[in-house]
């Protein structure tokens, strides 16, 4: 009985979550996360000496007791009644998940590429990327917007889900996001990746960047057989063995190669980046990236979580009748 009503609670919280969130969308998240930036970097201050166990400990220290507190409040609401836990989840999942966090950058840069205002569209795709694209052109800045989207619907919306589903309460989402944060905010270099400007390798970085690899191994392949499911199946399997390996982040690479052969286009290539040429590996098949293409993938994304909901629903079913 106690299973049964955890995925009721999870499912009705997740579809109220998504209504408030399409009728009242958070505004802005950063006031949110820079208490959290604040109190990570007070912990990276505190223990980075450039080892990997100091990491752990400082890992540790900002994401456990707001799990274990999450799931607490979470537990003593559901004590007093269900409504208060169900209120819980969808503030939790308000604040954590959501198409909003992203889809206004797309949905500018897709308006932008409809009236054929290049510079505009190169300005947002700039911001949102957080790198320079100048020197881009139309079927560039469709492609890298897809791969945006795509990589943004994962870690925004699909990844929550799942870790809210398989934890109590909200704690899933927060860990989640915590994880995915961190690892970020305490940036690992690999051994042929150039350090950030100002900035020194360092090996305090490498348990968040390992950690959160790991929560991500299992939601990056729900994400991706979803993507599947809901698309081109066959191209969307094929692509997703023979061509994510070769991205330079591989999970990442599962739910773009995908989510192309879903889509039937063609995403990676080399790119136009700070006026000179970066080479990328060719994921998915099909045509180019365009304007109408993102119309379709607004299409594959909303499909896929409702799959998401209704397998949701079936467990809840299965377990109700057992």
């Amino acid at each position: 009985m106690h299973r049964n009503r955890h995925f009721a609670l999870s499912l009705i919280s997740l579809i109220f979550a998504l209504l408030l969130e399409q009728w009242r969308p958070l505004a802005e998240r950063q006031a949110l996360f820079n208490p959290v930036g604040r109190y990570s970097d007070f912990l990276e201050r505190q223990f980075n000496a450039g080892e990997a166990q100091h990491g752990v400990i400082a890992w540790s220290l900002a994401v456990l007791p707001a799990v274990l507190g999450t799931w607490l409040v979470y537990w003593l609401c559901a004590y007093v009644s269900p409504l208060l836990a169900l209120a819980f989840n969808i503030g939790i999942l308000y604040l954590t998940m959501g198409f909003r966090q992203f889809s206004h950058y797309f949905t500018d840069i897709h308006l932008a590429l409809k009236e054929g205002d290049l510079d505009r569209a190169r300005q947002l795709l700039g911001l949102w990327r957080g790198r320079s694209c100048t020197h881009m052109n139309a079927e560039e800045i469709s492609r890298l917007t897809l791969e945006e989207a795509l990589a943004a619907s994962h870690r925004n919306v699909f990844g929550v889900v799942f870790w809210f589903v398989v934890l109590p309460g909200p704690s899933g989402a927060v860990l989640y996001r915590l994880a995915m944060f961190l690892r970020r905010r305490w940036r690992a270099y690999a051994p042929d990746e150039a350090p950030l400007p100002g900035s020194e390798p360092s090996q305090f970085g490498n348990f968040a960047r390992d950690a959160f690899a790991f929560l991500d191994w299992m939601p990056v392949r729900v994400t991706a057989a979803a993507f599947a499911v809901v698309g081109d199946f066959e191209d969307a399997v094929y692509c997703w063995r023979t061509q994510a390996a070769r991205w330079a982040d591989p999970a990442l690479g599962i739910v773009l190669a995908a989510g192309a052969g879903a889509l039937g286009v063609r995403l990676g290539m080399p790119v136009v980046q700070d006026g000179e040429v970066l080479d990328r590996p060719v994921l998915g098949v099909g045509e180019d990236a365009d304007a109408i293409v993102l119309d379709s993938a607004v299409g594959l994304v909303w499909r896929a979580l409702v799959l998401y909901l209704l397998m949701l629903l079936l467990i809840g079913i299965v377990q109700a009748l057992r």
